[in-house]
């Protein structure tokens, strides 16, 4: 018989996510899954599945849920307050919820994102290959609203693996430093900017998503006039539209765009930004 989780506290955006639909980006195919992939990858060995098993992804006020049968689940990521019918929970290890009682991962305490995962994942069906949400294309479960049914799948284990130490979750940034190669088309900007850009403080903006991290801070001003055709773009682009800002792409990214690509942030680096709240300082350097 399937486990069923009733979500009682959608929070502001709780989607699915696992480790993607990769693969797709010549059909038009955003990557989706988790933004921070180490946190995923940790929840998900702390209750004993299998790397890239479905969880939940949680964005700044987290969630709460009701097994409809005992479950293991791990609350981690983002630190946050973690409640079991009220009283309080552990963070960051595993959790036994009984039947009918209502877990509740309360607002991030620091960083954005809280990941969710439980002992045989999130089974909602896979659509190419990942049971993601794509905030962009649509693809895959709808983010989560207040009475959504979500079926849990078989766990692996009957128990969640013995740990030695605690876990080692990563802290949530108080700055952001990004390693960039440059990129293709750095040509486009003049050689102010270029320093500008390897030089300068910016700040992550409360208008990013999962889509982009959009900045704050000084304009990088164009030496090339005109527009560029769409062209093809990939994970960590860092793209710089009409007011000078720039903005790297992250999971739910545009296969293609049409402003031009100063550099490209090496993709161990956007876990970190993943987390990095509104206003955190951000830097470029040289990869």
């Amino acid at each position: 018989m399937t486990t069923e989780l009733t979500i009682t506290r959608p929070g502001a955006l709780t989607t699915i996510q696992d480790a993607g639909r990769t693969g797709h980006a010549h059909l038009g195919v955003p990557r989706s899954g988790a933004l921070d992939a180490p946190s995923m990858d940790l929840a998900n060995r702390l209750v004993g599945n299998p790397e890239g098993t479905a969880v939940l992804e949680t964005t700044l006020t987290g969630c709460a849920l009701r097994p409809d049968a005992d479950v293991t689940l791990v609350v981690g990521g983002a630190p946050c307050r973690v409640t079991l019918d009220g009283r309080p929970a552990p963070w960051g290890v595993p959790v036994r919820v009984p039947a009918g009682a209502t877990l509740d991962a309360g607002p991030a305490t620091a960083g954005v994102r809280s990941y969710l995962a439980v002992a045989g994942g999130i089974a909602v069906p896979p659509v190419l290959g990942s049971r993601s949400t794509d905030l962009l294309s649509g693809l895959g479960p709808a983010p989560l609203a207040q009475g959504d049914l979500l079926p849990a799948g078989r766990a692996e284990r009957t128990a969640p693996p013995a740990l030695p130490v605690a876990p080692p979750w990563p802290a949530p940034p108080t700055a952001l430093v990004l390693p960039a190669r440059p990129g293709p088309r750095d040509d486009w900007f003049t050689a102010a900017a270029l320093r500008t850009f390897l030089t300068a403080t910016f700040t992550v903006s409360a208008q990013s998503n999962r889509i982009g991290l959009r900045t704050e801070g000084p304009a990088l001003e164009r030496g090339a006039a005109g527009e560029l055709p769409s062209e093809g773009m990939v994970l960590g682009a860092v793209q710089v539209p009409p007011d000078g800002r720039p903005v790297v792409f992250l999971h739910d990214h545009p296969t293609t765009g049409g402003y031009p690509v100063i550099a490209v942030v090496a993709p161990a680096a956007l876990a970190a930004a993943a987390q990095a709240v509104p206003g955190t300082p951000v830097r470029f350097v040289r990869a």
